[in-house]
């Protein structure tokens, strides 16, 4: 399964204050819903964002299967160009602890146009530059617009959902981040073998701003400090141009109860902290070293499908396929495995007290729901990157590829 590398960066605050709230509900939570929105809101809420966080993995893996053909037209080393990829990750580890704690002071829906700006206008630069210093500058505007999208997305879908059902809107993230690997490099592929490196970007122009004007129109602001549980009055930036998903009006709107609003300056070490819990530091560094790997894998499979294996651009985009249909599938089943493991977890401790259990309860074992299957899923991906890596080392696949 893939994951964003400014996941975490981007929904460390987010992700910690509403599981408080989840655990611990005041008296205001429990005479009102956690979210207004409507069941179907929600879901179209979540594929809007899961599909704008596609593009931090499209950004990336589209441009893969270019990297030899940019070499030659900009008359530059591979090892130069591969460097544009080592920048965009770079500051994908860096950009989303900005983008992340902007959202959660400031709302979603401005640094959604924030981040989509910054897209479209690297974009823009690279389908018309002629340099690699103007390259490698770009594709790091670029990460800083899209590296946030994941973690933006994640914020989004904790601020409509309690910890009980965000299962199936993660898993929906997961499939949609999962989907932009394997589609990216084959689209790339197509594109840079019938039109040339530089329709790659203008692809992405045509898709990032297409869903921008979705954005734009359709999605409404989440964030609790603003909106509360979506009842709170948004207004300026905060209100989207259609009223479509937007939850409707209730009593605390009728009142005029708005929030006082404060515009704060990006605090990136604000995620920092987390990094002092030992828990949450082994899971972020298995993270770490899992998307690491993924990438040195993912990387590597374009250049030596044409330069090793002699594989057309096309054929060399195709060989993504396998892991990304994989990571897609298992990324939506485990989403409902989330909640399944959550049920199991409630019965067996209904059994064991012989009365009702709360999921939200600070005797319910949350962690413990949470990382039921994680070894298998550990030793799968391990299994499969040895895998790959002796394939390479005995280059086994010769005889498919002629």
């Amino acid at each position: 399964m893939y994951s964003d590398p400014g996941a975490g960066a981007g929904t460390t605050n987010t992700e910690t204050d509403l599981h408080k709230t989840d655990r611990l509900p005041t008296s205001q939570s429990l005479s009102e819903p956690y979210t207004v929105s409507k069941p179907s809101q929600k879901l179209w809420i979540s594929l809007i964002t899961s599909f704008a966080a596609m593009f931090s993995t499209m950004s990336s893996f589209v441009y893969l299967p270019a990297l030899v053909p940019i070499s030659a037209d900009l008359n530059v080393s591979l090892f130069l160009i591969n460097l544009t990829v080592t920048s965009y990750l770079v500051v994908a580890g860096v950009a989303p602890a900005f983008m992340g704690d902007m959202a959660d002071q400031n709302g979603r829906r401005p640094v959604y146009i924030l981040m989509f700006s910054l897209m479209i206008a690297a974009n823009v630069g690279m389908a018309l530059q002629t340099s690699f210093p103007a390259l490698l500058v770009l594709r790091m505007v670029q990460s800083a617009g899209s590296s946030g999208l994941y973690g933006a997305a994640y914020g989004v879908i904790a601020d409509i959902s309690r910890i009980e059902d965000r299962g199936s809107y993660v898993g929906i993230l997961l499939l949609m981040t999962d989907v932009a690997p394997s589609l990216g490099p084959v689209i790339g592929g197509v594109l840079v073998q019938q039109a040339g490196w530089r329709w790659i970007f203008w692809f992405l122009i045509i898709l990032t701003g297409s869903h921008f004007l979705v954005i734009l129109f359709l999605l409404p602001e989440t964030q609790r400090r603003v909106v509360g549980n979506g009842s709170w009055k948004a207004g300026g930036i905060y209100k989207t141009f259609l009223p479509s998903l937007r939850p409707r009006a209730t009593a605390h709107q009728a009142e005029g109860v708005t929030p006082k609003r404060v515009c704060h300056l990006p605090n990136p070490f604000t995620c920092l902290p987390i990094l002092l819990d030992k828990a949450s530091l082994l899971t972020i560094l298995i993270t770490a070293v899992n998307y690491a790997v993924k990438m040195t894998l993912q990387t590597s499979l374009g250049t030596l499908g044409v330069e090793t294996y002699s594989l057309s651009y096309l054929q060399s985009g195709l060989t993504y396929l396998p892991s990304g249909i994989g990571g897609g599938i298992g990324s939506f089943i485990t989403g409902k495995l989330l909640d399944l493991n959550y049920e199991k977890t409630k019965a067996r401790l209904k059994a064991e007290k012989g009365e009702q259990v709360d999921k939200l309860s600070l005797d319910f074992p949350l962690e413990s729901a949470r990382l039921r299957g994680v070894y298998t899923l550990s030793i799968i991906g391990s299994l499969g990157a040895v895998g790959y890596g002796l394939v390479l080392m005995t280059q086994t696949a010769r005889h498919f590829t002629g």
